[in-house]
């Protein structure tokens, strides 16, 4: 169960390190770590804002993702990956609560950008008068 306990070690390294640097304001914008949605990556303060906010879950995900790893590395066994198992889906959720409070956060900084026409509703610009009312 080395191999098992080495990924939650991983994990948690990345975890950790994230949420620090996030926590720090030092993560630069990425496609692989920290939050990602629209708002988040509309320019650099928003996405320091928003991983900012995200840390303290980050570093929360990543202890309980090493506590895991001790835990599955003494257990050994089938008892080792329950434990993986059940300690990566609590952190994948701790994870995911710090990002929506993030999204939720730096939603209201982004101003909304009025879109003309109809909405866009049709894809394209040539189905326009596809898309309006016939009143």
């Amino acid at each position: 169960m080395f191999v098992v306990a080495l990924a939650l070690f991983v994990l948690a390294l990345v975890a950790i390190a994230t949420g620090v640097l996030g926590l720090t304001g030092r993560l630069p914008r990425n496609r692989f770590v920290g939050v990602h949605t629209d708002a988040a990556l509309h320019d650099d303060e928003t996405f320091r804002i928003a991983n900012r906010v995200a840390a303290p879950t980050s570093v929360a995900a990543g202890a309980l993702l090493f506590a895991g790893g001790l835990v599955a590395l003494a257990a050994g066994g089938f008892p080792a990956l329950i434990v993986a198992a059940v300690t990566a889906m609590v952190a994948l959720f701790t994870l995911g609560a710090g990002a929506n409070a993030a999204a939720r956060t730096v939603e209201d900084l982004v101003p909304v950008q009025e879109i003309g026409g109809c909405g866009s509703a049709c894809g394209a610009c040539s189905l326009r008068d596809a898309c309006t009312p016939t009143n």
